[in-house]
């Protein structure tokens, strides 16, 4: 599938070497130096966006959070030389799906947006699964949809695929490594910390499910 990429990254040295990466896997690119110029494509919307914090004209946050008013679904990657917890967490907290920090090699980037785009259009194994009745929820995962009642619920890219991962082991206790591989992937470069961090997040989205803390082991879900 050809994807399509918003690129915004406002050193132009590196801007052009990630758009030749992107673009040398047959992925349709299109790149923006500030975030003004990108806030004019929110409207059509790409498979992915890959978005610097630190640009010259407007925050990266505020840019996320623009995306985010008119695509929810639509998932992002952050980047940033600051390699503070702060800016991860509060990037995760606000909808991006992933975040990485400078320096970083181009391949990674490659790799982590191929597993999102897989996980969110194409044809991942979660595609084959019929919805889940989860408590008081409904996961659709062939449509990537939440639902309590007729209400939907929209949750990130990593997010949904915690909460598939989930539905799907009810009652199991499911380790932060188990959950890493999952919804991160073999090739995860960071913390285990960010599997707390997401709990905490779909915690909050999807409150009447309970899911318990295994103190010093990981997580499971439990169905009235």
């Amino acid at each position: 599938m050809s994807y399509t990429i918003y690129l915004v990254e406002d050193d132009r040295n590196l801007n052009e070497v990630l758009a030749s990466y992107l673009k040398a896997e047959r992925w349709n690119v299109h790149s923006y130096l500030n975030g003004r110029d990108a806030q004019k494509a929110i409207h059509q919307p790409p498979h992915l966006w890959i978005l610097d914090i630190m640009l010259p004209d407007i925050h990266g946050y505020d840019l996320l959070r623009d995306i985010k008013s008119v695509s929810p679904n639509v998932p992002v990657i952050f980047i940033s030389a600051r390699d503070a917890e702060l800016d991860r967490v509060l990037g995760l907290e606000m909808g991006s799906d992933d975040y990485i920090a400078k320096p970083f090699l181009p391949k990674e980037l490659i790799i982590r947006a191929k597993r999102l785009l897989e996980r969110v259009h194409g044809g991942g194994n979660n595609t084959k699964t019929k919805s889940i009745k989860l408590g008081e929820y409904e996961v659709d995962p062939a449509s990537r949809m939440v639902r309590h009642g007729q209400e939907p619920i929209y949750l990130t890219a990593k997010e949904f695929d915690l909460l598939v991962f989930l539905a799907l082991h009810p009652g199991q206790a499911l380790s932060r490594a188990q959950i890493l591989d999952e919804v991160w992937g073999h090739d995860y470069f960071g913390s285990d910390r960010v599997v707390d961090d997401i709990v905490r997040r779909v915690r909050r989205r999807v409150p009447l499910l309970r899911i318990e803390t295994i103190y010093g082991y990981g997580y499971r879900v439990v169905i009235r």
